[in-house]
């Protein structure tokens, strides 16, 4: 309930159509760590490759709980990395009862233009599902938690082989 609310709150709704989502609806949350020392690496990715629509317009919001700094873990963006063909690079899909990836554009990611995005506590990022972005381990001694949404337009179409999906008697709710 806690995380329901928090995610579903006006302000977020506003934002996601301000950002021009018609009827934005909540497609996944995340809760992310990265403990002092320990936290992981996650490798340059666009979110289209895991959320998609046709069209495309998958919106991230990447809520910063506490300080992200180049030395805990901030996110990193490519400038103009989202631009060209409006598909992700790859798509992560279902297969039978699994999944499996789809390499659409097999090209590096040009992440040597690669630019750091520390966000004070508190700070939104937000991007489209094309934006190629990562985060480096944490090597500090200072935490970095940050929450996610991934929101879809309920106008755009929701692949069938998306590899998140929900029961028919549960879809994906606005705000």
């Amino acid at each position: 309930p806690v995380f329901d609310a928090f995610s579903r709150q006006s302000t977020l709704s506003a934002l996601a159509k301000g950002l021009g989502l018609q009827d934005p609806r909540l497609a996944q949350s995340m809760y992310i760590f990265k403990q002092p020392e320990i936290g992981g690496e996650v490798k340059c990715h666009q979110d289209g490759t895991y959320i998609r629509t046709e069209p495309n317009n998958c919106l991230g919001l990447w809520i910063a709980l506490e300080d992200a700094t180049e030395d805990n873990g901030c996110l990193w963006g490519i400038p103009g990395g989202h631009k060209g063909p409006n598909v992700p690079r790859s798509l992560f899909v279902r297969e039978g009862t699994g999944t499996k990836t789809v390499m659409l554009d097999d090209r590096p990611f040009a992440e040597t233009h690669k630019i750091p995005l520390p966000a004070p506590k508190g700070t939104v990022l937000a991007f489209g599902g094309l934006f190629p972005h990562m985060s480096c381990a944490n090597r500090s001694t200072k935490s970095r938690h940050a929450y996610t949404l991934h929101i879809i337009d309920g106008v755009a179409k929701y692949p069938a082989d998306n590899w998140l999906q929900r029961p028919t008697d549960m879809p994906f709710q606005g705000f």
